[in-house]
């Protein structure tokens, strides 16, 4: 190859030699028709380059284009050479470099295009395009060759499975022009606790994470992306084992006979553990993750390292109430709950008459409520005894016949004031004749 690239070279140094002072080989200056307008014309009416030759940015895989743009270019020659390594790529119309992927279209012997197909990363560099003027003439431009990001499989972690309360170092490479830039976040989209702060995003190839929990298991995604799409991704699984745990919203619940009665359990495990309910004398009621009969109804209900167990009694009769355990196991461990059934009375469904004497309170804020009604003591019920002035049966005591006495013989009234009230009669008796005449 070294060998092809010396030729080349050689080539180009005779074609110059040959272009520029072709006066050295034939001998006669005068033959030389481009001498002639070097040595008497002006500045102003040699090649000139119209406009600069134009960077190009392109994406590995796709085709580039370099325009070079000459005025007045006339007989002189132009040439494409790579800057680098000073390979000459194309001299006037014709192609010198072996590259197959380069070719060259020209327009009118004004516009000179240089094509790259398949554009790979060692095609990135100065090109420069140069007229075989004395001086010689050129311009450059820059073609730069971009890769969007790639994961490197062999130096990325993969899933990986840690014991609570480890320390765990997940790595994410990646490659690219320019260099990616990587970071760490969970899919689900939720907050990483990382070194006691609680982020979103963890930048770098590195996620070093001290004395994990179950909180950090899930997956998590390494994202590398450099401006050049598309980004790319890589899916890392995390999961956390610990043995199991176990919570009870009630450790005591009650029940009437006949009522259908729930007992709850929530447990945490992973590797996922097994649950079941077991009675108070240790018989099993479930076994897997839902059970129905006619007594008994176990669900079970899992998300994620999380397990709801629910037992449902129906009926309950007097054998059904005592202690029942809820039981989780998996290989790490095992752990259990119970949960307490008592008997309490059944709601009464019948309705109380009141008494005939019930007292009635008032309260400041204008609210009446009854207090539970009572028997008052025949004593003080001085409210039922009769008005001797007014009888029942006859209204005033002016109408009833003379000489007839109320009766008083009111269950409700005492001895004292029966002998009062008739002492009193007695006298009002004496004296209403009197005071009539």
């Amino acid at each position: 190859m070294s060998l092809i690239r010396i030729i080349v070279s050689a080539i180009y140094v005779v074609a110059q030699v040959l272009l520029v002072r072709p006066s050295l080989v034939e001998g006669r200056q005068e033959r030389n028709p481009f001498l002639g307008a070097l040595g008497h014309h002006h500045d102003a009416e040699l090649p000139r380059f119209a406009e600069e030759i134009q960077n190009v940015t392109v994406s590995v895989g796709r085709d580039a284009l370099l325009a070079c743009v000459v005025d007045n270019l006339r007989h002189y020659k132009v040439a494409w050479v790579r800057v680098d390594t000073q390979t000459i790529l194309s001299i006037h119309q014709n192609v010198i470099t072996q590259n197959p992927r380069i070719s060259l279209t020209y327009n009118d012997h004004r516009s000179w295009y240089l094509h790259i197909k398949d554009v790979q990363e060692v095609d990135r560099g100065w090109y420069m395009c140069q007229v075989n003027t004395d001086p010689m003439k050129s311009r450059q431009g820059y073609v730069q060759v971009v890769v969007p990001p790639s994961i490197l499989p062999k130096e990325t972690s993969t899933d990986m499975v840690v014991r609570e309360a480890s320390n765990v170092t997940l790595t994410c490479k990646a490659t690219g022009y320019p260099e990616p830039y990587v970071m760490w976040r969970r899919e689900d989209g939720k907050n990483i606790n990382y070194n006691g702060e609680s982020v979103n995003v963890v930048d770098g190839e590195v996620l070093h994470i001290v004395k994990i929990s179950r909180l950090h298991m899930g997956a998590y995604l390494c994202i590398a992306s450099n401006g050049v799409p598309p980004s790319v991704s890589k899916r890392v699984s995390l999961r956390v084992q610990f043995p199991p745990m176990l919570s009870i919203p009630n450790q005591l619940e009650g029940a009437y006979i006949g009522q259908d009665v729930t007992l709850e359990c929530h447990t945490e495990a992973y590797p996922n553990s097994i649950n079941y309910w077991t009675t108070e004398r240790g018989d099993m009621i479930v076994s897997g993750n839902s059970v129905s009969g006619d007594k008994y109804e176990a669900i079970s209900t899992d998300s994620g390292y999380n397990k709801y167990m629910m037992l449902k009694i129906r009926n309950v009769g007097p054998k059904d109430f005592g202690s029942y355990k809820c039981v989780a196991q998996n290989s790490l461990g095992g752990t259990d709950g119970v949960i307490k059934l008592d008997e309490i009375p059944a709601p009464s469904t019948t309705s109380t008459t009141q008494s005939p004497y019930h007292a009635t309170s008032s309260h400041k804020n204008g609210r009446n409520s009854n207090k539970k009604s009572r028997q008052r003591p025949i004593d003080y019920e001085i409210e039922e005894w009769r008005n001797p002035d007014y009888d029942r049966d006859y209204g005033p005591a002016s109408m009833r016949p003379p000489g007839e006495l109320p009766d008083i013989q009111s269950p409700g009234v005492s001895h004292r004031a029966q002998f009062v009230l008739h002492l009193s009669l007695s006298l009002l008796s004496l004296l209403l004749p009197a005071i009539r005449r």
